[in-house]
């Protein structure tokens, strides 16, 4: 029996760029709302800011390493754990954010090792995943850093992985595997 092409195949196959575009915006646009329903119900930030960027990966370019939902998954994690670890070496708990407070040195160290010491494990790892950079400034930036912010964060990462993963399945799209 012969396999039917995906349904992003089928846009892609076709001369315009809107049915993958279509594709991608309304696929985005269920799981970051499933995502916000969440913080919604539970009153809690399961919608920031690099999710949109994961959200995306997962359905422009599924193929891609980087969507992997081991990627992201560890990515997130290690951006979470280097964020915090990066605002209580510099001391920055209890500290305003720094878009309330305003960016002081310890923010700017902060958050650029952050994203450093993120680049470096998960190359180091080869699980490449650039929306764990925004992940680690949102927490070393003081933004969101008390223990159920963190843990809604890692709830919505779980969330969005899971529901963007078993969609493109469910449609047909195979999502890239490990190497």
């Amino acid at each position: 029996m012969p396999m039917t092409p995906s349904l992003l195949k089928r846009l892609t196959s076709r001369r315009s760029a809107l049915g993958p575009a279509v594709y991608a915006a309304l696929l985005s646009l269920v799981v970051l709302a499933l995502a916000g329903a969440a913080g919604l119900a539970l009153h809690l930030p399961w919608l920031f800011p690099s999710l949109g960027p994961t959200v995306m990966l997962f359905f422009e370019s599924p193929e891609q390493p980087s969507s992997r939902p081991v990627n992201t998954l560890v990515g997130h994690l290690t951006g979470l754990v280097t964020g915090i670890l990066c605002l209580y070496a510099f001391g920055l708990q209890g500290s305003p954010p720094a878009p309330v407070g305003g960016l002081t040195v310890p923010y700017v160290a902060a958050g650029a090792l952050s994203v450093a010491l993120t680049t470096l494990v998960l190359t180091w790892l080869r699980t490449p995943h650039p929306p764990a950079g925004a992940t680690t400034l949102i927490v070393s930036l003081g933004i969101l850093t008390s223990p159920p912010q963190l843990l809604s964060m890692a709830g919505a990462v779980l969330l969005v992985t899971a529901a963007g993963w078993g969609l493109n399945v469910l449609l047909g799209t195979k999502p890239a595997t490990t190497d």
